[in-house]
């Protein structure tokens, strides 16, 4: 295609280009990033309208901007919204990186910074794709719609409201989103599930001061005992959440998403080798990918209380803690599951303990039918770049904006992901591998044309 020779010919100028981008801090979780943040946004913004794209905004929100841009010159034509953010994690601990963050490194074929595989990095390959058809067709061959928040490093608190209120502005036939990753090198994938999310503080407390042991064990409530007992009575022994209605709305694994695991090939035997451990462990009758992809989960993220320090102190503590979180799927409302959970842990505490529970998070889980054509022209899309048709998966982290966007425009959202599972995203020393930098401008560059 012409657009490839586009691309060799501009690769430098490109990455340039993103470069200046990844070395804007917009880290949206730190305050002191403010004017970082805002800044990032401006930058997309010029390089939209650089690319080509019209009423190119940048909206003030309570938080930090949102990035619009659009160009709707093909009547008749499909839409997309194509969504992305800007903003990215913070870096500590700086001195894991082998180069600073917010200085684009390029090593053995690979690009190091901050945001450069989520979602930087990714995103830009979408506005440079436009760019590239525009540059020699001079027009696209669908409607584009740029939508890039600056806020989902932080659980987008202001994209809904933006959502809400401009329904319309945003109405499209698919969200267009490159967040995920492929399985492996040259192994493409299209995911069809996000787990949804919710999660608790519990506190727990009996006497009303620390106790003694040799004057009071064994005669008073020891609040360590009385959380680690109602903890354990979370799970059974055959790996399954015990709390009563808590997989009300999981559907059946189907025969084809059961066979579309089977062809990723996951080697549990080397994912126990590598992570030093005797067995894996999880719910049974589901292989590891099922059990993190498309099984719901109930996970303790935290549990402390008495004594830290060195040696030993004899004392009966007076209260406890825990942190505790759930990755949901199919249709759980994360209200219902935390509702249930707290009913669950107050029907089980034990005599003389008393609870605070504290309810925080709470995201649905997303989902898409991989039989919609759109999906199968994108699976199509990467067979023609990478020779391999994208397979189609369920992944276990959350994009909680993912399901809103999906379920408020009533459109599917195809997550064509570019990056790779080991590039470090939310760690120390994350990088995009410049091959999919490469491939994925022509797999997106195909996919548009295709629609």
């Amino acid at each position: 295609m012409k657009e490839q020779t586009y691309f060799q010919q501009n690769r430098d100028k490109h990455l340039a280009e993103l470069n200046e981008w990844l070395s804007i801090p917009s880290i949206s979780a730190i305050s002191e990033h403010k004017e970082d943040i805002n800044r990032a946004a401006q930058w997309a913004a010029d390089a939209l309208t650089r690319a080509g794209m019209e009423n190119v905004e940048v909206i003030q929100t309570a938080g930090h901007p949102i990035v619009y841009a659009d160009h709707l010159h093909a009547p008749g034509k499909p839409t997309a919204l194509i969504y992305g953010h800007y903003d990215v994690q913070p870096v500590d601990p700086l001195n894991l990186w082998d180069t600073p963050p917010f200085e684009p490194t390029v090593r053995d074929g690979k690009l190091y910074a901050r945001g450069a595989t989520d979602d930087k990095g990714q995103i830009f390959l979408h506005i440079k794709a436009v760019e590239a058809l525009l540059a020699e067709n001079k027009e696209l061959p669908v409607n584009v719609k740029f939508c890039i928040e600056g806020e989902e490093e932080i659980s987008s608190p202001n994209l809904p409201i933006y959502l809400n209120d401009n329904t319309d502005k945003l109405r499209a036939d698919m969200v267009l989103i490159s967040d995920t990753s492929l399985l492996e090198k040259g192994k493409p994938a299209i995911s069809t599930g996000l787990r949804g999310l919710c999660s608790l503080h519990v506190d727990l407390f009996t006497a009303n001061t620390d106790l003694h042991s040799g004057s009071f064990g064994g005669g008073v409530p020891n609040a360590l005992h009385a959380l680690v007992s109602l903890l354990a009575s979370l799970h059974d022994e055959q790996g399954r959440v015990s709390v009563d209605g808590f997989y009300d709305g999981v559907l059946p694994l189907s025969p084809e998403m059961r066979e579309e695991f089977v062809k990723q090939g996951f080697n549990e035997e080397q994912l126990r080798q590598d992570l030093g451990l005797e067995q894996l462990y999880g719910e049974e009758g589901y292989s590891f990918v099922e059990r993190v992809g498309a099984r719901p989960t109930l996970e303790l993220n935290g549990v402390w209380g008495g004594f830290q320090g060195e040696g030993s102190k004899t004392v009966i503590p007076k209260e406890a803690h825990a942190k505790i979180t759930c990755r949901l799927v199919a249709d759980q409302d994360p209200q219902q599951v935390l509702d249930r959970i707290e009913a669950h842990l107050r029907a089980h505490v034990q005599p003389g303990a008393t609870l605070q529970v504290k309810q925080i998070e709470k995201a649905f889980a997303f989902n898409t039918d991989p039989s919609n054509p759109i999906l199968q022209k994108a699976a199509d899309a990467y067979e023609q770049v990478y020779g391999v048709r994208a397979l189609f998966t369920k992944d276990g982290g959350s994009i909680p904006i993912v399901e809103k966007l999906s379920r408020v425009l009533e459109v599917p959202a195809v997550m064509m992901g570019f990056g790779l599972p080991d590039e470090n995203l939310h760690a120390p020393n994350e990088h995009f591998n410049l091959e999919n930098f490469d491939k994925g401008l022509l797999t997106i560059v195909q996919f548009l044309k295709s629609l």
